[in-house]
């Protein structure tokens, strides 16, 4: 059966892209190999899910097709219905053969072997911005130890000035050929040259800097833009901001967002949620409060006769979504007196007389 990428990602088949990238993010963050108990093939997993689910096309072709490719029907690479397999380890199919990578196997059946995206390595890290950076959005620096393209020969491996030669081990073609012996027979297949990287040259005199690796460890200094409204332990995603790797594309870094609490306000949605204490006398005769907002303060009137619990809403103040902006939700919170004065007493006891 094939994979159900769906599943994978914990996500309906209605799911929106939005709803699809978050969940990637989610599975990404908890399965990276570089996180505590991370699991790398799960990741693989994830990442290959979203892949597919994340592009238009794909995604219309794999709902169409999918589920069905690995069930046969029509014959060819298609499918394996009528394949008898068996024969293999004692009628017990393939279970004599687990160290047998069989997707291999099928590959260079059908068509050249099966091709393996190779790049640098994903990295994560962790940054704390501040409540007010998370809803206007910010930018911030951070210095990263990592493998990195050579900025001396910029990835070609040669010293300043030196030729590139044919490699000698590809005849330049930038591939090597590979026979490969198996249980079915032996088969033929074609693999990226790792002297060259699949360049089919070799630099005459090697950098000095890189020793012709075209890649070194060295401090980096990337500036990250965190977007207006990011939630907390929101991921996001650099690409080819990763490891570099000499003739392939650099690995991602995911960046997860932590976010301060604030001592006035928690964001709901696109809206900024507050309590704000206020007198019974207030309450009933109506008010003015000062308060605070993130663009500075604002007199807030109170109505007469507002109950505990009421919502008083501020527009235009809350976490800007495109040109426009959330509102800032008041929830309204008697403080009720625990004494009081002879004085009070009488005047509220003469209004209970009045029926209030």
């Amino acid at each position: 059966m094939s994979k159900d990428y769906y599943e994978i990602l914990g996500v309906s088949k209605t799911a929106s892209k939005d709803e699809i990238k978050k969940a990637f993010r989610k599975l990404a963050h908890e399965h990276h190999p570089d996180m505590k108990g991370g699991d790398e093939a799960k990741f693989k997993e994830a990442n290959e899910a979203y892949s597919v689910l994340s592009d238009d096309t794909k995604r219309q072709q794999y709902d169409t097709y999918g589920k069905t490719f690995s069930q046969g029907g029509g014959g060819g690479a298609g499918g394996f219905e009528g394949f008898d397999f068996s024969g293999f380890a004692n009628g017990q199919g393939f279970s004599g053969f687990q160290d047998f990578d069989v997707g291999d196997i099928f590959g260079d059946l059908f068509g050249g072997g099966r091709q393996q995206q190779k790049r640098g390595r994903d990295i994560s890290v962790d940054i704390e911005i501040s409540f007010e950076e998370s809803i206007f959005g910010t930018e911030k620096t951070i210095h990263l130890n990592k493998t990195s393209t050579c900025d001396v020969c910029v990835g070609s491996g040669a010293e300043k000035g030196s030729d590139m030669v044919t490699c000698s081990i590809c005849n330049g073609k930038g591939k090597v050929q590979e026979v490969k012996k198996s249980f079915i027979g032996s088969f033929a297949t074609v693999k990226m040259c790792e002297n060259c990287h699949g360049k089919g040259k070799v630099p005459k005199k090697k950098c000095s800097a890189c020793s012709g690796a075209g890649v070194y460890k060295r401090e980096q200094v990337i500036t990250i833009k965190v977007p207006a409204g990011i939630d907390n332990n929101e991921m996001l995603r650099l690409t080819n901001a990763g490891e570099a790797k000499a003739g392939d594309n650099s690995g991602d870094l995911y960046v997860k967002i932590h976010v301060e609490n604030h001592n006035i306000f928690r964001k709901e949605n696109a809206d900024l949620v507050m309590d704000l204490k206020i007198k019974l006398s207030d309450a009933i005769l109506g008010a003015e409060y000062n308060i605070k907002t993130l663009d500075g303060d604002i007199v807030l009137k109170i109505p007469e006769g507002i109950n505990n619990g009421e919502i008083l809403r501020v527009r235009g103040k809350g976490v800007p979504v495109g040109k426009k902006r959330g509102d800032i939700l008041v929830n309204i919170v008697l403080d009720m007196p625990k004494k009081l004065s002879r004085k009070a007493r009488e005047a509220i006891e003469s209004l209970r007389n009045e029926g209030i």
